[in-house]
C-alpha cells in the first residue's frame, strides 16, 4: 500500500508518520473546509480556506516554523493571499469556531483511541471522569496598537478546559476573550457538556452552589474543593473514616438549599494535611454528591488526580506553542491555543497506540514526551518534502478499524530507545555564591587548569 520511501520514514521515524496518519484520517483538507462553512457563525471563505489557516498554525504550534510569518513565507507560493489577509483571518476568527474544532477533533480521536484499545484503567469504575480547570494565556507582545503607550503585561484571554483522564483527551475548551473574566463567570457554558453519570472534579475556583446543583440536576457527580465563602447546613459531626498517603480524612453530612428552597444533601469531607499545600494550608474540605458506597478515602483519592490535566497543561507548554506571545488580538491567540490543543488530541492517539503495543507501564515511566516531540519537529518538514500531501489521501478513507490497525503496525517500528526518559537525582539545594564586584569576570579555562593542578597534587606521593 505504501511505497518504498513511505516505508524508509517509518523505519527511521514511525511516530513522526503516525502523526500525520492521524491528521490526516481526522482532518483532511477538503473535510476541515466543509466543517468550517457549516460552524462559522460570522466568518466566509472568500480566497483563503480555513484548512490553509489550520495547516499554517498547525506547523507553527508544533515547532515546525518558528512564527506564523515563517510558516507563510515557505508556503506562500501554494496560497493566493498577502500574509496580511493571513492575519486579518486569525484576528477574526470567532472563539465559538475554536472551541466547535477542538471539540470535533476530540470525539474523532477519542472514538480512535477506544478502537485502538488504548484506555487508562478508570479512576473510578462506572463512573466518566472528567477534570475542569482554567487555562491562563501569557502576556502577549504589544503589536496591538492600544497597548504600545502601556507597561501592563497584557492578557489575550483565558479558557477552561475539559479533560478526560481515561483517555488522555483535552474533550473541550470555552475560551474567553476578556483576560480579567473570573472562570466562575463561564460556569453556565460548563454546564450545557454535562451528562448523566459523568463525575466532574475541579478546584475551589468552581465551588459555586448554582453549578454544583446544576450538576446534581443533570444526574452528574461531583468533587469539588470547598470555598471559604460557601454556605451550608451541618445535618452532623465530623467522623474520622481513616487515613490516606496525603492525610486523616474525615466526614459530615451537609444540606444546602436550591433556588426553589428544597434542601439537597450532601457529603463534606475533610483532609488533614501531612504536609501543608503552597499557600501553607493544613487542612483542605471536598464537596461531593457521590453516594455513600464511594468511600470517603476514595473520594480525596481522586481529588488528588487533578494533577493529570495539570500534567498535561505543563505538555502543551513544554512540547508545543500553546501560547504564541506574537498573536497580540484575542481572538487569534485563542485559536492558537486550541490548535494546541488540537495537536496533543492527535498526540494522544499516538500515545494510546504505543501503549496498545509497548505496555502502558513502559510507556508512561520510559517514553519522553519531549524526544517525540523533538524527533517529529525535526523530521516532518524533510517528509514532506519527500512525501508531498497527495502521498497522504490513502489514510482519508480508511474505515476506523482500519486505520487501529495501520497505527498499531506503525508504532511497533517506534524505537523506545531513542525517545527514552533520563531520570535526574534529586536537586541539591541552591546555595548563595560569593560575588567580587572588583573582579567580575573569570577565565574559564585557569580555573579548569588550576583543578588539575590541585588533582594532580592530591595524587602524588
Amino acid at each position: 500500500m505504501l511505497s518504498e520511501l513511505f516505508c524508509r520514514f517509518i523505519q527511521e521515524s514511525a511516530a513522526t508518520v503516525m502523526v500525520r496518519a492521524v491528521l490526516e484520517r481526522l482532518l483532511p483538507p477538503e473535510q476541515l473546509d466543509a466543517w468550517f462553512e457549516r460552524t462559522a457563525e460570522r466568518q466566509y471563505t472568500r480566497e483563503l480556506l480555513f484548512s490553509s489557516v489550520f495547516g499554517l498554525m498547525l506547523e507553527v504550534v508544533c515547532g515546525i516554523r518558528a512564527s506564523v510569518h515563517a510558516a507563510y513565507q515557505a508556503l506562500a507560493h501554494t496560497l493566493p493571499v498577502s500574509v496580511v489577509s493571513v492575519y486579518y483571518k486569525l484576528n477574526g476568527l470567532e472563539p465559538a469556531t475554536s472551541a466547535a474544532l477542538v471539540r470535533y477533533v476530540a470525539q474523532e480521536a477519542s472514538a480512535l483511541i477506544r478502537e485502538l484499545g488504548g484506555e487508562r484503567p478508570a479512576l473510578l469504575p462506572g463512573y466518566e471522569v472528567r477534570i475542569l480547570d482554567g487555562n491562563c494565556l501569557a502576556a502577549s507582545e504589544r503589536r496591538v496598537k492600544e497597548l504600545r503607550a502601556l507597561r501592563s503585561a497584557p492578557l489575550p484571554g483565558k479558557s477552561l478546559v475539559v479533560y478526560d483522564p481515561s483517555l488522555d483527551v483535552m474533550l473541550d475548551v470555552l475560551p474567553c476573550e476578556d483576560g480579567y473574566t473570573q472562570e466562575r463567570a463561564l460556569l453556565t457554558d460548563v454546564l450545557q457538556c454535562v451528562k448523566p453519570g459523568e463525575l466532574w472534579v475541579g478546584d475551589r475556583n468552581f465551588c459555586v452552589l448554582a453549578f454544583l446543583l446544576g450538576l446534581d440536576a443533570r444526574g452528574a457527580f461531583f468533587i469539588i474543593r470547598e470555598h471559604e465563602q460557601f454556605r451550608f447546613r451541618p445535618l452532623g459531626p465530623m467522623r474520622a473514616v481513616g487515613e490516606s498517603d496525603t492525610g486523616v480524612v474525615a466526614e459530615q453530612p451537609i444540606e444546602v438549599l436550591d433556588a426553589a428552597g428544597e434542601a439537597v444533601r450532601l457529603r463534606r469531607i475533610r483532609v488533614r494535611l501531612k504536609t501543608p499545600t503552597r499557600e501553607g494550608e493544613s487542612e483542605i474540605y471536598l464537596l461531593t454528591n457521590l453516594p455513600a458506597g464511594v468511600e470517603a478515602l476514595t473520594v480525596a483519592g481522586l481529588y488528588r488526580k487533578r494533577w493529570t490535566l495539570e500534567t498535561a497543561f505543563q505538555a502543551l507548554e513544554a512540547h508545543f506553542h500553546s501560547e504564541l506571545n506574537t498573536l497580540g488580538y484575542p481572538k487569534a491567540a485563542l485559536f492558537g491555543s486550541s490548535i494546541a490543543v488540537v495537536a496533543y488530541n492527535v498526540w494522544a492517539v499516538v500515545q494510546a497506540a504505543l501503549r496498545r503495543v509497548h505496555g502502558v507501564e513502559k510507556v508512561d515511566q520510559e517514553v519522553s514526551g519531549y524526544y517525540l516531540a523533538e524527533e517529529m519537529s525535526a523530521t516532518y518538514r524533510g517528509m514532506m518534502i519527500a512525501l508531498p500531501p497527495p502521498e497522504w489521501a490513502v489514510f482519508q478513507t480508511l474505515s476506523l478499524a482500519a486505520m487501529a490497525t495501520c497505527l498499531l503496525d506503525l508504532a511497533q517500528h517506534v524505537r523506545l530507545s531513542a525517545v527514552r526518559k533520563h531520570r535526574r537525582g534529586p536537586k541539591k539545594p541552591a546555595s548563595k555564591l560569593p560575588y567580587d564586584p572588583k573582579h567580575p569576570h573569570v577565565s574559564t579555562a585557569r580555573l579548569i587548569a588550576q583543578r588539575k593542578k590541585k588533582s594532580k597534587a592530591g595524587a602524588s606521593p
